[in-house]
């Protein structure tokens, strides 16, 4: 705590020091969102071939470890070339190399900045919500988690279990000193949590035959409940409903989205469980007021 004591004697350079770490944070998830598809996919094609015995033992090697977030160096997609280390400086290197390859000048995609600066900018607002604290730096933690899950789940519809289910845990572990809840909140927010959208998938699936959303979202909102206690939920639920059920209409009107497209459901989740974190309490407490229930 010696170390918060003296950052918070200086908020404005607390701010400063995060939003830089935001954007080294921002660059390296980039990195995550690209790779751990794919080293996913790479996995499962592993196992299935070891399954059916039609892989040898060394392809197998090569298969599961030749791929994965230190290797190989970062690469331009479209020449190959090595992305030096002056290059790969968050916003600086992109603005001076125009948004293009330096070896093919091929384009960049614009989501590489705009994810370090969306990083940079969160970071920043949960140490000025939160202080120099345990909960800004655990926070600061599940928002970089929250930022990849939301991306790797608009790109693939996925929400990889080894990014959810540590950080269900880590809930968990962290409410056992009251961080953000009781730990008997965060047990049964997650259990709720999970078995709530679980429940409407299966209400669902048994009226359409059809299915409504994925595992993966059963357990991103059992890991929100035990980050934040059962409490939350009711508030995160209709939240990342309503925003969910803004951006699906505007897909189909703006873009031709047509309704048997899937639309994943876990960025929602995850920005209203972002929102209700350092929100949660003012928008419950003024709804009470609005209502008349308080």
């Amino acid at each position: 705590m010696i170390v918060f004591d003296v950052l918070a004697q200086y908020p404005l350079a607390l701010v400063g020091v995060t939003g830089i770490l935001g954007l080294l944070v921002g660059s390296f998830l980039n990195v995550v969102i690209y790779r751990v598809p794919i080293m996913l996919q790479r996995d499962w094609e592993a196992q299935c071939r070891e399954l059916v015995a039609n892989q040898t033992d060394d392809n197998l090697g090569d298969t599961a470890t030749g791929f994965n977030l230190l290797y190989p160096n970062s690469h331009c997609p479209n020449c190959k070339t090595a992305v030096k280390a002056w290059q790969n400086i968050p916003i600086i290197s992109y603005l001076l190399l125009g948004g293009r390859c330096a070896g093919c000048q091929s384009y960049i995609s614009i989501r590489y900045p705009i994810i370090e600066v969306v990083t940079a900018i969160l970071s920043c607002l949960l140490v000025a919500h939160f202080g120099a604290s345990w909960q800004a730096a655990t926070m600061l933690l599940l928002t970089w988690v929250l930022i990849a899950l939301t991306m790797i789940d608009f790109d693939h519809q996925l929400l990889p279990d080894n990014m959810t289910l540590p950080f269900l845990w880590m809930g968990l572990i962290i409410n056992s000193f009251g961080l953000f809840c009781t730990l008997p909140d965060a047990l049964w927010g997650a259990v709720a949590g999970y078995l709530s959208l679980w429940s409407i998938y299966w209400a669902f699936k048994l009226i359409t035959g059809k299915e409504g959303m994925g595992y993966g979202d059963f357990k991103l909102l059992a890991m929100l409940g035990a980050w934040f206690g059962w409490q939350m939920l009711p508030l995160i639920i209709l939240l990342s409903s309503l925003v969910g059920a803004v951006v699906g209409i505007a897909l189909m009107l703006l873009k031709n989205h047509g309704k048997s497209v899937p639309i994943p459901f876990g960025p929602y989740l995850a920005v209203a469980g972002w929102i209700a974190a350092l929100w949660g309490e003012l928008i419950i407490d003024a709804y009470l007021q609005f209502s008349g229930l308080k």
